[in-house]
């Protein structure tokens, strides 16, 4: 009390008996409104500076958010961390909306409603001061006016009784007048007289008032003025402090944030993300053996059939060794490079290497299989309602569910058709893709130079995946066999048949490095391990021509086999 006091009395002391203090304290309380107002437009204008950034940080964050056709990053840890950290930064956003939310409900639309009511309050205040000011100025010049009157009548009666006095003197004047001049002083006196009470009786209200109106009715004013501005003050430090407990009240969660980006960053895998390349970029080929040497200062040592096929292929030897020199691995082939720009993939991926070939193929499988069992949980859905209807027919008319269904079936068999055909050719790689034994180990240093070459970018696949003699792509299955066939039928006939007839000689031997299923017309089945005697080797077209024994000949892929020319190796083994 005795605090309160001590700060409310020189309001009183001071305010009370200075008049033009009374305009300086509404100026004062004038300018503290507007400081309130001034501070409520501060804080909304750091609001929308939070929520310009907030919006910034969205949409950085949006700008960066990987796209559908990105969504192989995810298998990165360093992109997951990345994206993650988008994901963080989004919610670092939302925090900063909060702390404009916040300022907004708890500071701006507080202080907004608190200024008009402290407008209100402030002018009734001083409106109950205008008007004791008034009234008191009203009572003092009430008494001005009695107080004049009273003089005006003090000097009226000395005139009237001076005259009185000088007639009476004067031995000239009848008793009339003398008399008339009595009564008129005695009168002058009774006004005075009477003005005299009433000036006093006005005076000692005015007193009165003026007491009241400086010891109690300004004091009471002021008192409460100095409360509305003690109230203001208090306001806005509370104010300030909710500013300052905004911001603190999102830093753990700003914290978790920040947190999360270092958790992510902690959580990044280069072994892992190494091993994630080599995966996705697994081709499945086996890499080229070396180049064998061509000697053209030598004479050719071995003996050259003479049946129609192997004249038909010599006459084009010249042009095929030319297009085999130049010859490259079809994944770097110039034409499935400009299929891949046009945008031309077959359905069954075959322009990709095995092993993103089957990933594709088994990736495609799921989806049919997801798909599926989509469709095969409605049609459990669908059959349950109708036993429901049936059960219950006022639920339901069951007829109604049978288009659904009728659909549904359609769908699924769609979808099963769609996996059997990738499934088909998923097993075909699979069944292609040779699984490569202990490394061959050849018998002589002096065959190492003769050795054909490995297999080659396309030759794991079997010879429906297998490049084209011109060096294109080609998906024909027996094309190839075909077109080696064909010429020697429509000349000599059937060579098997007439085997024991013109047997081509040895040029070699030959080692199978993977099994062959001989499918195709023309070609030999071979197993893992197995020897065989070559009687023409490869002619740039990735094909070897082997004998097993004087009944069964064909051709094989050049990279399935290990060959060993020797021109004097004829008998150097038994038939098999």
């Amino acid at each position: 009390m005795g605090a309160a006091s001590s700060f409310k009395e020189p309001w009183t002391k001071v305010l009370a008996t200075q008049r033009d203090q009374f305009d300086n304290l509404e100026k004062h309380t004038q300018w503290g409104i507007d400081f309130v107002e001034k501070y409520t437009k501060f804080v909304k204008e750091r609001t929308e500076i939070e929520l310009n950034y907030a919006r910034q940080i969205r949409n950085l964050s949006k700008k960066y958010q990987p796209k559908k056709k990105e969504e192989d990053e995810n298998k990165y840890t360093w992109c997951r961390a990345f994206h993650s950290t988008l994901n963080e930064l989004n919610d670092y956003a939302g925090q900063h909306e909060v702390i404009a939310e916040n300022m907004t409900s708890q500071i701006i639309t507080e202080l907004t409603r608190y200024a008009q009511e402290l407008k209100t309050e402030r002018k009734s205040h001083f409106h109950d001061g205008r008007k004791a000011q008034q009234q008191i100025e009203a009572s003092w010049k009430q008494l001005e006016s009695c107080k004049r009157k009273f003089e005006r009548d003090c000097k009226e009666a000395d005139r009237a009784q001076q005259y009185f006095e000088k007639l009476d003197a004067d031995i000239n004047v009848t008793k009339a007048d003398v008399e008339k001049a009595r009564q008129q002083a005695q009168m002058r006196h009774q006004m005075a007289s009477d003005s005299k009470n009433e000036y006093s009786s006005y005076l000692q209200k005015f007193n009165q008032e003026q007491n009241e109106h400086y010891y109690t009715i300004i004091p009471n004013t002021f008192q409460k003025i100095q409360a509305m501005e003690e109230k203001r003050i208090e306001r806005m430090g509370e104010s300030l402090k909710t500013f300052a407990e905004v911001d603190r009240q999102i830093l753990p969660i700003i914290g978790k944030c920040l947190d999360g980006i270092t958790q992510v960053a902690e959580s990044i895998e280069p072994k892992n993300d190494s091993s994630q390349v080599i995966e996705s970029y697994k081709s499945g080929f086996e890499p080229p053996g070396d180049v064998e040497f061509e000697d053209y200062g030598q004479a050719m040592k071995r003996t050259v059939s003479e049946t129609s096929l192997t004249n038909s292929r010599s006459d084009n030897k010249a042009d095929r060794s030319g297009k085999g020199k130049s010859k490259t691995l079809w994944p770097f082939n110039k034409k499935s490079k400009l299929s891949l720009k046009l945008g031309s993939n077959p359905e069954d991926f075959s322009h990709l290497p095995p092993e993103q070939r089957r990933k594709k193929l088994q990736a495609k499988i799921d989806d049919f299989n997801k798909d599926i069992q989509k469709e095969m949980d409605q049609r459990d859905a669908l059959t349950k309602m109708k036993e429901v209807y049936i059960k219950n027919p006022q639920m339901g008319d069951p007829n109604s569910v049978d288009p659904r269904l009728a659909e549904i079936a359609q769908n699924i068999e769609k979808l099963q058709v769609e996996a059997q055909k990738f499934e088909g050719w998923l097993a075909e790689v699979e069944g292609r893709m040779p699984v490569k034994s202990d490394p061959p180990r050849r018998t002589s240093v002096l065959y190492e130079t003769q050795n054909s070459t490995p297999p080659t970018t396309n030759n794991n696949n079997c010879a429906q995946d297998r490049e084209s003699p011109d060096g294109s792509y080609t998906e024909e299955p027996s094309s190839e066999v075909q077109s080696k066939v064909q010429p020697e039928t429509a000349e000599s006939g059937d060579e098997f048949d007439d085997a024991d007839e013109e047997m081509l000689p040895t040029i070699g031997t030959c080692k199978a490095l993977y099994p062959f299923d001989g499918v195709n017309e023309g070609t030999i089945s071979v197993t893992e391990g197995e020897l065989l005697y070559v009687i023409e080797e490869d002619k740039g077209d990735g094909w070897t021509r082997v004998r097993r024994n004087e009944e069964e000949e064909g051709y094989v892929p050049t990279s399935y086999v290990e060959v060993f020319l020797d021109s004097n190796a004829k008998g150097a083994i038994t038939y098999i």
